[in-house]
């Protein structure tokens, strides 16, 4: 029997955190599939630990090693070989709520028994700050109606700090394979492509109101660390022309709100990468910000250009004296308010 959901866990030099993740994943038993993907780990037990999971559990866990490709490429893998009606990642230093999770499998159960499996479930996330031992949950219930089938046609407004992120979406596995994508290798931050290419491939969602996915922040060596991500920018514009360019914006004209959301999320990635750049502050990156917003106008279609212009994402380039000063002053306050990295 096809397993109802595949959870990918990539892992790079893992082992000592990635045993935790998987024992969350364990507690959804055979209706489950786990593949981890050693992605050329050497300084660690990471591969053993891979290894061992495999052999105690033959039936439910996938090893597979690869030569390091990145976070992307492990997910690439994941969808490869994946043999679930579902898919989801989830990073080796991150958790699942089982309590959340044995709910949302007993719901997609049910759906699929009744012929109508939605395309995208949709979950909370809860950002796990251990620096000060709080939390933070991104919930969708102003967006979303609860407990029922809806398509684009239903979504409400996100706001700026609602987007759908990797740890939020469970997609059915087809539509990955659907939409063509391929993350790109040795580059961080793709988890914004794993979510956004798909998404016009999506007819049908359900929303529950459950933290279910536990987003661990505060590792000085992070992704996400914000000294890291300046450092990165270079990967955060990677990332953000993919996504300019893998879907034409103007082709979903007759699909409004779809389009009204990626257009949401594209501005929010223009605006990322802006902030970074500023916050780098050189002559270099001025440049590159200017190419950027270049790129964009080069490769959109007027309007798309002029929405994203002259709506959220531009307001992270305020071409007038003390515009950059602003910005990042505005980009403070949200930090402490939302605590996102």
């Amino acid at each position: 029997m096809q397993k109802l959901i595949t959870f990918a866990v990539p892992c790079y030099n893992s082992a000592a955190y990635m045993r935790h993740c998987i024992e969350t994943l364990l507690s959804a038993g055979e209706q489950a599939e786990i593949i981890l993907v050693d992605d050329g780990s050497v300084k660690d037990e990471t591969p053993a630990i891979c290894d061992e999971y495999a052999a105690q559990y033959p039936t439910i866990v996938k090893a597979i090693h690869q030569e390091n490709g990145g976070h992307g490429e492990g997910v690439n893998q994941g969808i490869r070989n994946a043999t679930g009606l579902y898919y989801k990642v989830v990073d080796s230093d991150d958790w699942l709520d089982t309590a959340a999770l044995k709910t949302v499998l007993a719901k997609l159960q049910t759906l699929v028994a009744r012929g109508t499996a939605p395309d995208l479930m949709i979950c909370n996330y809860v950002y796990e700050h251990v620096e000060d031992n709080t939390t933070h949950t991104v919930r969708y219930t102003n967006v979303f109606p609860e407990n029922r089938l809806f398509s684009w046609m239903h979504v409400g407004h996100f706001r700026p700090d609602q987007n759908l992120l990797m740890h939020s979406v469970i997609y059915r596995t087809q539509v990955l394979r659907d939409c063509g994508m391929v993350l790109p290798k040795h580059t961080f931050y793709v988890d914004n492509i794993f979510v956004y290419q798909p998404l016009p491939y999506v007819k049908s969602m359900y929303y529950m109101d459950l933290d279910l996915y536990r987003y661990f922040i505060g590792r000085s060596d992070q992704s996400v660390n914000e000294s890291v991500m300046v450092k990165r920018v270079d990967q955060q514009l990677r990332v953000t022309r993919h996504m300019i360019d893998c879907q034409d914006l103007d082709a979903l004209r007759n699909e409004k709100r779809l389009r009204a959301y990626m257009l949401h999320y594209l501005s929010t990635m223009m605006a990322v990468s802006d902030i970074f750049l500023l916050l780098d502050g050189s002559a270099e990156a001025q440049a590159k910000k200017a190419d950027l917003w270049k790129y964009l106008k080069e490769n959109t279609k007027p309007d798309v250009y002029r929405a994203i212009r002259y709506g959220f994402g531009g307001i992270t380039n305020l071409n007038f004296p003390k515009g950059d000063a602003i910005v990042v002053g505005g980009y403070r306050i949200a930090q402490k308010i939302f605590k996102f990295n």
